[in-house]
């Protein structure tokens, strides 16, 4: 009974009508602080995912704990609680980072050491730092992510923090949070155009949120590595890793099968693992002028994603040097021996580059050279990764063919036994025999993706002597109907395989292509297997409705990363010359900022004047009366209320000038009671005509000689704010 009892009252204060009642009851210090608290949590929740996870937990149990002794009104804990706990923070963050400096151990200290203050908010000067630690754990998110929902999420964030500091400011009684909201949201409105005038015309420098990070690496899918069958199961990646305009006169776009992306050439091959020759410069210079192109080339804008690599996958074959932009960080780009261009340093932050290339070429000597046998290498035929059956098959194939042997036909036919034998292409082709994976595919498993098949359609023709390689990179593309770009993502990273062909040189032979030919010529992906909350909500909405919002969502964040994100030094540049500036350099773009920043004040001034309260009818009609007393020497101030002054008029003239003295102490007596009597309201259409009345009074009052002699013919018009005209009636 007792049992089912405190449950009930559990449930009662739990609900919703409950808990409010409990909340709008809680003291001023109380509700302020869970407020600032729930701000708080809100600032650090995107830490949670770049933070060790002890760092999110013991942060959410210090705000927990601290709300909990607000919603009490229990006392704080001790110095040496607190202590305690700071020693414990500062060795956990150098138990992890084995340092006190830097981006990562930084954030780290900034996350604990706010959740750390709020357990002494004792005063005014505590809020202050919880405050301004609040707007620098609030800059720090941007280190990780400058995405539009990102900078939404940290708006709230800071108008949060600007409520709480205004509401920190409001010291008397207890004001909703609702008042100090409205002048936190005008603040933020009125900076925003100052803010835009800074980001436009200041000078760009190198931004501070393009500190590389040591996480970002491996998010692309290329390496300079492939280890053949290390994973049981390939996790999609869905994230963007290039966009892609085409700038051909009538937006044509090349083929389906036409769209590769080049990246990094692998020729080693040990058994297993796929990896690059090191570059010879000697060798290189020599393969370079090797490129043959035809037909006119396609010219694009891409930008390509942070991704800590060096290479720029641009669309095979690229003859001429990219442009990139004046004064970025990856340096200048260079083509490697393998028709690969690569940067000086390593993309770190969204790159835009115009490049243009031909989808028509031929690469590589014609005539057989001693170079050419390095992509004949395999393993000794005994040793693990010698692949004994798929050196066999190759036998085979070659004592098959009639006459001399026959690149294209070999190729040919190994394609052909791709396309009639059974393979399949899969996400998932289980666990691959570690000694032999050619063997595997050929004969065994019969699946795998693409890795799988470019590898042991490598291992084939080398054994039947032919050379090859596998290059990797991307592969098709998504059209995006509402800005013209084309993502490409991770998912579309993809690999093949070049032989050599005596007279043409390096030729491109895609064996996923004989496997699976949607996943080539028709862009269709195989679909990773999707979660609860995926299948939910493929349930609930139209897959052409998500596939909408999903492009429209990529066209805006494009958007965002090109005029925001990439607004570099060159764009500045480009802004002043379309402003009329021939040749801009950092002193024009300070007089830009500062008539800016000028015309921005005197708008303000301006708004300020127009929107200034000014006194209502009554207040300016007993000004009037006010100064004519103070012209006949009664000492009437700006704060001496109507009934002081009547107090006032009469012990000064009471004996002399009794009539009249009675008639003005009545008459702001008058004043008195229309101000504050419960009708007519003076603003109102009954209030105006009294107040009218009152002022014909006044003018009509017979004022002592003494203030005739006082005053240099008093003005007696009416105010004209106030609305009296004399031709109104009473």
């Amino acid at each position: 009974m007792n049992h089912s009892s405190s449950m009930a009252d559990l449930s009662a204060t739990l609900a919703p009508e409950s808990l409010r009642q409990r909340l709008a009851a809680l003291p001023r210090d109380a509700r302020d602080t869970l407020f600032l608290l729930a701000v708080i949590a809100w600032v650090l929740l995107p830490q949670a995912s770049h933070t060790p996870w002890w760092t999110s937990a013991f942060a959410a149990s210090l705000l927990l704990w601290r709300g909990q002794l607000a919603w009490k009104a229990a006392p704080l804990p001790g110095r040496m609680v607190l202590a305690g706990l700071l020693l414990v923070a500062v060795a956990a963050t150098w138990a992890t980072h084995r340092t006190l400096v830097g981006r990562d151990a930084g954030v780290t200290l900034v996350v604990l050491l706010l959740a750390l203050k709020t357990l002494e908010l004792r005063a005014r000067r505590d809020a202050m730092v919880v405050f301004f630690l609040g707007f620098f754990a609030l800059l720090s998110n941007f280190f990780h992510s400058q995405s539009p929902l990102m900078a939404l999420a940290m708006i709230a964030g800071l108008v949060g923090l600007l409520t709480a500091l205004v509401n920190a400011h409001m010291t008397a009684g207890k004001p909703p949070l609702l008042q100090a909201l409205r002048t936190a949201a005008l603040l933020t409105l009125c900076g925003a155009p100052v803010m835009l005038a800074l980001f436009m015309f200041f000078p760009r420098m190198a931004p501070l949120w393009g500190v590389a990070s040591a996480d970002l690496a491996g998010r692309s899918g290329l390496s300079e590595n492939m280890r053949v069958g290390e994973v049981a199961s390939l996790a999609l990646d869905d994230s963007v890793a290039l966009r892609l305009r085409f700038l051909t006169p009538g937006g044509t776009t090349p083929p389906a099968a036409a769209l590769y992306f080049r990246g990094p050439v692998l020729a080693h091959f040990d058994g297993r693992n796929w990896s690059a020759w090191q570059a010879d410069p000697a060798a290189s210079a020599l393969e370079m002028p090797q490129l043959r192109v035809s037909g006119e080339p396609l010219r694009y804008e891409m930008l390509i994603e942070p991704s800590k690599r060096r290479w720029l996958t641009l669309l095979d074959a690229a003859r001429d040097a990219p442009q990139l932009p004046e004064g970025a960080s990856v340096g200048r780009a260079r083509m490697g021996g393998e028709l690969q261009w690569i940067t000086q340093r390593p993309i770190t932050d969204v790159l835009r580059v115009h490049a243009q290339s031909h989808t028509q070429f031929q690469y590589g000597p014609r005539e057989a050279t001693p170079e050419l046998q390095r992509y004949l290498q395999l393993p000794p035929e005994g040793s693990p990764g010698g692949n004994p059956r798929t050196r066999a098959l190759g036998q085979q194939l070659l004592a098959s063919m009639a006459g001399p042997r026959n690149t294209p036909a070999l190729v040919q036919k190994a394609l052909e036994r791709l396309r009639s034998g059974g393979y399949v292409y899969t996400l998932e082709p289980g666990v691959v025999d570690a000694l032999h994976t050619a063997d595997d595919f050929w004969f065994d498993s019969k699946q795998g993706f693409c890795e799988h098949i470019a590898s042991a359609f490598a291992v084939l023709m080398r054994s039947m002597g032919v050379p090859a390689r596998i290059v990797t990179g991307y592969q098709g593309g998504e059209h995006n109907a509402v800005d013209g770009y084309w993502t490409v993502r991770n998912s579309d990273a993809h690999a093949w395989a070049e032989v050599w062909v005596a007279g043409q040189g390096w030729t491109r032979v895609d064996p996923t292509a004989a496997v699976s030919p949607a996943r080539v010529g028709q862009f269709q992906r195989l679909q990773a297997p999707r979660g609860a909350l995926a299948s939910a909500m493929g349930n609930l909405v139209d897959t052409g409705t998500l596939q909408a919002l999903r492009a429209f969502w990529e066209a805006a964040n494009h958007r965002w990363n090109q005029w925001v994100i990439n607004y570099t030094q060159s764009r500045q540049i480009h802004l002043l010359q379309g402003l009329g500036l021939q040749s801009p350099d950092w002193t024009d773009l300070l007089r830009l900022l500062g008539a800016s920043l000028g015309t921005l004040a005197l708008l303000w001034l301006l708004w300020a004047r127009m929107t200034r309260p000014r006194p209502d009818a009554w207040s300016q009609l007993l000004g009037e009366a006010r100064a004519r007393l103070q012209r006949s020497g009664i000492a009437a101030g700006p704060a001496t209320s109507a009934r002081a002054m009547a107090l006032q008029v009469q012990a000064r003239w009471q004996a002399t000038h009794e009539p009249w003295a009675r008639a003005m102490g009545q008459w702001l007596l008058d004043m008195e009671k229309l101000r504050y009597a419960p009708s007519p309201q003076p603003d109102s259409v009954a209030g105006l005509a009294s107040l009218r009345r009152r002022w014909r009074q006044l003018r009509a009052l017979p004022w002592p000689p003494a203030t005739q002699a006082c005053a240099d013919k008093p003005d007696m018009n009416p105010p004209a704010a106030a609305g009296l005209h004399s031709s109104a009636t009473s």
